[in-house]
């Protein structure tokens, strides 16, 4: 059995990174798409959905989808409640020692101070429940910070962080993301108000609180060592924010101890059409550089 204690080790310590399969319903249709599959191929949600989970299946039940390149992956509600080879998704990751995470936002609010909140969360505490019976080991939830806004920033910093403490009560690690786009006008402008924000809110935290950050891939390397090094941070993951895997790569090797939690990045040159082997070599081919970019 893969315990919890052991996935927090392999979390804090391992080498390797984190495989983002959350694409949630608003944003499926783009990932299909980009996986080869056109909207006209499916006639509605539930095929959909059961395409997209046999994309995941296809990809996690891989023969290079392994625990000493892959620490962990990010599930959306309907991949953790799915099978793969008549298991439930968390229990087939369990076994292979790989730590099952849950999206659990609900999308973002309109923008507001150059910033998009989460939408509330409804149920979260059933859900969690829920979600900790299937083995699920942690959480995930985004917001976007678009422009230099102090107030903008300092309310995504301080949602995350709240939702972050009622995740921890339900005994799960939050992953907190509050994303920058790359494409933001003042992006190291808005990095430094980030990293103090989350630096005011980490200090409130007590002795037994440690949460997970997830983070754009910042314009200053290093950037954030002094959040890869803070006692209540177990780890820095680093999003592809819509780079490109070789740009996201080599932005990621320029920050030592951070590592990879990436999708698209990932996923991109997977196509449907491919045959077995083929898309074997892409994904491996894939995970191999990322998780060499993670390890730098």
């Amino acid at each position: 059995m893969y315990t919890f204690q052991e996935q927090l080790k392999s979390i804090k310590e391992g080498k390797g990174f984190i495989a983002a399969l959350d694409q949630s319903g608003g944003s499926t249709p783009k990932a299909l798409l980009g996986y080869g599959i056109e909207e006209d191929q499916y006639k509605d949600e539930t095929e959909m959905f059961q395409l997209i989970h046999d994309m995941r299946t296809r990809v996690i039940s891989d023969k290079n989808f392994t625990p000493n390149k892959i620490l962990g992956v990010i599930l959306f509600e309907r991949t953790m409640n799915g099978l793969i080879d008549k298991k439930p998704v968390p229990s087939y990751l369990l076994e292979k020692h790989i730590v099952p995470f849950l999206k659990i936002d609900k999308g973002l609010e309109n923008l507001k101070e150059g910033a998009k909140l989460m939408k509330p969360i409804p149920n979260m505490k059933s859900r969690l429940s829920e979600a900790k019976k299937l083995g699920i080991f942690g959480t995930k939830m985004r917001s976007v910070i678009y422009e230099n806004n102090l107030n903008g920033i300092r309310d995504i910093v301080k949602q995350q962080f709240a939702f972050g403490l009622d995740i921890l009560e339900c005994g799960l690690i939050p992953i907190l993301e509050p994303e920058v786009d790359i494409h933001a006008k003042d992006k190291v402008e808005i990095e430094a108000l980030l990293k103090q924000n989350i630096l005011l809110e980490l200090d409130k935290l007590d002795e037994n609180q440690s949460v997970i950050l997830k983070l754009t891939l910042p314009t200053v390397p290093d950037f954030y060592k002094d959040l890869v090094n803070h006692p209540k941070v177990i780890r820095v993951f680093a999003l592809s924010g819509g780079y490109d895997i070789e740009t996201a790569n080599t932005l990621l090797a320029k920050n030592k101890g951070v590592i990879a939690s990436f999708s698209r990045a990932l996923l991109n040159n997977l196509k449907f059409q491919q045959s077995t082997d083929e898309f074997s070599l892409t994904l491996d081919s894939a995970i191999d550089s990322i998780y060499k970019a993670s390890i730098t």
